[in-house]
């Protein structure tokens, strides 16, 4: 099912709408700042499952992913130094993953890895879904095959005739972007980039 959101002046309805789906244990595609995007309420272990097997991950291989609303929310779920949050604080919300160390408050899921992806999307839509959720949203990027046509990632029309029936709801926020985002590990002494993406870091 193809819901339209826009980024400014959505009805109440359509978010709440949302957010039940997200409650109950559904799973979203939405659009990011990067590429569309999969994802689940962050605290809903079968959903997280549900969607581990749509990807064809293994999340003990894994790392997995989390939006939050805000900077003040990551600590909730992950270990943060000053140094960190401050580097964190330059650069979002924008086109990064930052991988910290995971807080108890995550699902055991995410506990097989100890590790978390934080992503803060700048794209209104998403983090206006995160504020009404009031929760970290589990999030990872659309399935696809290498050969499929570009338009498969970014045009929600398509997207949804692939992949509409695996999930509950895909939210058209108009077409969205191909590159990933900069994956930037802070687990270390130094930071790493792991992979270059969208973000360009201001250290």
């Amino acid at each position: 099912m193809l819901l339209k959101l826009y980024e400014r002046n959505n009805s109440r309805e359509d978010l709440q709408r949302v957010v039940d789906v997200l409650n109950d244990g559904g799973i979203l595609i939405y659009p990011t700042d990067t590429r569309y995007a999969i994802g689940c309420h962050g605290l809903k272990e079968r959903a997280i499952e549900r969607i581990c097997r749509i990807k064809g991950i293994d999340p003990r291989k894994n790392n997995l992913s989390i939006i939050c609303y805000d900077l003040s929310s990551i600590s909730e779920y992950a270990k943060v130094d000053n140094k960190t949050f401050k580097l964190m604080k330059r650069n979002l919300p924008g086109a990064f993953t930052f991988i910290l160390n995971g807080s108890n408050r995550l699902p055991k899921i995410f506990r097989n890895r100890r590790e978390v992806g934080i992503r803060m999307p700048d794209n209104a839509i998403i983090q206006e879904i995160a504020r009404w959720l009031d929760a970290p949203i589990m999030t990872a990027t659309i399935p696809y095959r290498n050969d499929e046509e570009i338009e498969y990632l970014t045009d929600p029309e398509l997207i949804d005739e692939r992949l509409g029936e695996q999930v509950d709801l895909v939210i058209d926020g108009g077409i969205g972007g191909t590159e990933a985002s900069t994956i930037v590990d802070c687990t270390g002494d130094e930071v790493e980039i792991i992979r270059q993406g969208k973000g360009i870091l201001n250290e």
